[in-house]
């Protein structure tokens, strides 16, 4: 193959990629020239193609978002005339040669996706973009921590990772860069992964009725296509691509409770009194900024903090896990051990002279570890021994984009980038990725095989490998309630599934309503943590009056109960990259209703149960079911799918509706993850139309003893044409600590059971998930919850297959 004759040639104006000059067959697919530049296509399965535009001699060769390696021998190559053709057993793609665009169709023909015919891929300077024909009535969602609707059509978003304290609900960019959508028209889906860690901007035809695009300030045209006959099949693509989740310990996913700050410790210890006197479940508190001596990572506050071993080990026997904040800026002070000890090492960022960058930040003037450097992280792991020895097992990593006072990050600063040097250009948006990274991967080693939890601020795509992500500073408001619905589930749809929001709101002051409503709706998320920033009203779950304390008790302990189900929708996720809060589009994204913008916010917790989440001053909500039978949560009555309803929305009571045929997996209330559930497997089954099935998963939820065998995973399926619901002998040598199901059926007739043939007795009761709440006022009325009729048995599990019959 000849080297392009215009390779490293810039253009003030804008120059597409041109006609096609030569192109030799690769074992992954094919590479070209252009008459102004070079590319590549690679296959890295059936369903995904990678391609690779550059003006430079030779293509990139590091990314830290990547985990996947191209296949060989996917493609079939023909060359005619006009084009060059890839096909895969799932889709082709068209090279055209006159001038150089590429063009995915499905295997029947559809088009999928194609370059703009008249810029394709072009250059501004170093600018790349490339333009993308829109398709008649095509929607774009995801596009991870995104503000705004959840279609992303008339709309666009710029990537570059940035602290906004008390963000606007439309604003942009946030903390977070996870360049990565899926595209939507004529009953087709698709996504592309845009991989440049440089400033990018994604427009989805704002400003113009012409094109959609995305580009990068700087690098290469680098871009992933996926076609799958399912977005759940589009996400599973992507995190192929850029990894999954790891199980995180199972204490992490119960109820955080977080302030800016507790302190000092007899605060600390007041706090995790009340919650247990009060019965309110929780596992985890996180300590802020203000545990560490003069905001300096690696210290404690020894006027504030005089004996962390003790009051860490009272914590962790009431059954208290602790997180502490990371920040990465590390002071300059003389006496300052990883001051001293990071200049030895030579690990910080670096101006061009050699001298380490300073930036202002909460400890005073600092510099940065360079995480992009594998003798940093190392560095950085080592200090987190001290942590290791107190019992801290959970680490949050904050002011990640890098943060610093003037929000003027120097471009000029050099990351180390594995030998391959760069600049702040490219390297401010991945930053936050490879500390997370760098804390996680250290931690892990440390902990003598439990599993740490990692959070982190900032973050890009593959993130999800290395812990939650919370959206940052929010303010407490309902728009800022609901604006965080749709950040979590855009990014559910986007890979990260472990994440969440300030329930509450971390700027300002929440109401009684406004705190009622956000902890119900927060419950539903996969990372549930109050947090409250400092010189706010106090934002515990009992800080609101005793209805507000009432309602909150029901919705953790509501949580808590559903353990058993949430667990096993992240081992879900961990295989497979689907999300744990789900937006209506990813099961019907061909729904014009979904889109509505009265209805864009609703989403399911896992595949079963219905949150519609409602401002907090309304009293009613019109809600949108889609085609299925659907029960009410709280009173069991029963919704024909495909409408529109009005249901009541009391503060106390969420909109919450279950998908007929759903399988529910619970257990008792406990007050922590480390407290015994009991003998009972409580398996709620709501009668439907359809056949359904869920994987209970269980394992000891803080080593990783699974991934030698120890976990055991059981299918339940409900059968409604075989009357019959089966529950698998399931795998694994973990031994489950239940030994009994408490079997609740909802929706179903009077019925005579029985379980392998053996009669299983039924009883009829009244039912309800949530305990009643005394209204206090002067006429000295009681408040009630609803109740559902329902029926249930219970029996011994025996060993094998069960098979509950009717």
């Amino acid at each position: 193959m000849q080297e392009s004759p215009a390779l490293s040639k810039k253009h003030a104006t804008s120059q597409s990629l041109g006609k096609l000059v030569d192109f030799d067959q690769t074992p992954y697919g094919i590479a070209g020239n252009t008459d102004y530049g070079r590319f590549e296509v690679m296959a890295y399965s059936d369903h995904t193609f990678r391609i690779r535009i550059t003006l430079e001699e030779n293509f990139e060769t590091l990314s830290y978002a990547l985990v996947a390696e191209p296949k060989t021998e996917l493609v079939q190559i023909e060359d005619t005339d006009n084009e060059i053709i890839l096909r895969s057993n799932a889709m082709e793609l068209r090279v055209s040669k006159d001038t150089v665009r590429f063009s995915f169709y499905d295997l029947n023909g559809n088009l999928l996706n194609e370059d703009d015919k008249a810029f394709g891929t072009s250059w501004i300077g170093e600018q790349v973009t490339t333009y993308k024909t829109m398709q008649d009535g095509e929607r774009f969602i995801g596009l991870g921590e995104k503000t705004g609707p959840l279609d992303r059509r008339g709309k666009g978003y710029q990537n570059w990772n940035t602290d906004r304290f008390a963000y606007g609900p439309e604003a942009d960019p946030l903390y977070a860069t996870i360049p990565f959508y899926i595209g939507l028209h004529h009953g087709l889906a698709y996504g592309i992964f845009f991989d440049n860690s440089h400033k990018s901007h994604f427009n989805f035809g704002a400003s113009n009725d012409r094109f959609s695009s995305f580009s990068a300030d700087s690098g290469e045209m680098n871009y992933y296509f996926m076609f799958e006959s399912s977005l759940p099949g589009i996400i599973n693509e992507y995190t192929t691509l850029t990894g999954t989740i790891e199980l995180p310990p199972r204490w992490s996913i119960g109820f955080q409770q977080c302030r800016y700050s507790y302190y000092p410790d007899k605060a600390v210890e007041t706090l995790a009194r009340n919650f247990r006197e009060k019965s309110i479940p929780a596992d985890v508190i996180v300590f802020d900024i203000h545990y560490m001596e003069a905001y300096k990572i690696f210290t404690w506050d020894k006027d504030t903090f005089p004996d962390p071993a003790g009051l860490l080990k009272k914590l962790r026997d009431q059954g208290f896990h602790v997180v502490v904040m990371c920040d990465p800026g590390i002071k300059i002070e003389e006496a300052y051990e990883p001051y001293l000890d990071g200049l030895e090492k030579d690990v910080f960022l670096k101006y061009p002279d050699g001298s380490p960058y300073s930036g202002e930040v909460w400890p005073g003037w600092c510099h940065f570890p360079d995480f992009t450097n594998e003798k940093t992280r190392e560095w950085w792991a080592s200090k987190f021994k001290g942590y290791m020895e107190l019992g801290v097992d959970g680490f949050w990593n904050d002011m990640n984009e890098i943060a610093t006072w003037g929000q003027m990050l120097p471009e000029l600063i050099e990351f180390e980038f594995e030998g391959q040097k760069a600049t702040t250009r490219k390297g401010r948006n991945i930053y936050g990725l490879m500390m997370a990274k760098s804390t996680f991967e250290g931690t892990k080693a440390l902990l003598n095989g439990k599993r740490p939890f990692n959070l982190t601020r900032a973050g890009y795509s593959g993130i999800q490998r290395y812990g939650a992500l919370w959206t940052g500073d929010n303010v407490a408001s309902d728009e800022h309630m609901i604006a965080g619905v749709r950040l979590v589930n855009s990014l559910g749809v986007s890979g990260v599934t472990y994440c969440g929001f300030d329930t509450g709101g971390f700027a300002g002051d929440a109401n009684v309503n406004l705190f009622t409503r956000w902890l119900t709706i927060g419950a539903f998320t996969p990372f549930f943590r109050v947090h409250a920033m400092i010189n706010s009203r106090a934002s515990e779950p009992w800080s609101y009056g005793e209805e507000s304390e009432q309602t909150s008790r029901n919705y953790i302990s509501l949580r808590y109960r559903m353990m058993p189900y949430l667990y096993s929708l992240f081992y879900e996720a961990s295989q497979s990259g689907m999300p744990v809060s789900r937006t209506l589009a990813l099961e019907h994204p061909h729904e014009d209703r979904v889109y509505d913008h009265r209805y864009q916010n609703q989403f399911t917790f896992g595949p079963y149960v219905m949150v519609a989440p409602v401002e907090s001053y309304k009293e009613f909500l019109q809600v949108f079911l889609p085609k299925g039978d659907w029960y009410g949560f709280h009173d069991g009555k029963k919704y024909q799918g495909d409408q529109e309803v009005i249901v009541p929305a009391p503060l106390d009571k969420l909109p919450l509706f279950i998908k007929g045929g759903a399988i529910l997996p619970m257990q008792k209330n406990i007050q922590h993850d480390g407290e015994d559930p009991g003998p009972d497997l409580i398996l709620h089954v709501y009668n439907g139309q359809k056949n359904t099935a869920f994987e209970l998963y269980e394992d000891d939820g803080t080593s990783y003893a699974y991934e030698k065998g120890a976990y055991r995973k059981r299918k339940i399926s409900f059968s409604p044409s075989e009357k019959q619901i089966h529950i698998s002998e399931g795998e694994g040598t973990y031994s489950s600590p239940f030994s009994r199901i408490k079997l609740v059926l909802h929706g179903f007739e009077n019925l005579a059971a029985s379980i392998n043939g053996a009669e299983l007795p039924l009883e009829k009761s009244y039912f309800s998930f949530l305990q009643p709440i005394t209204k206090f006022d002067p006429l000295g009325a009681e408040g009630s919850v609803e109740k559902e009729t329902i029926q249930g048995g219970t029996f011994d599990i025996p060993s094998g297959d069960i098979k509950v019959t009717w």
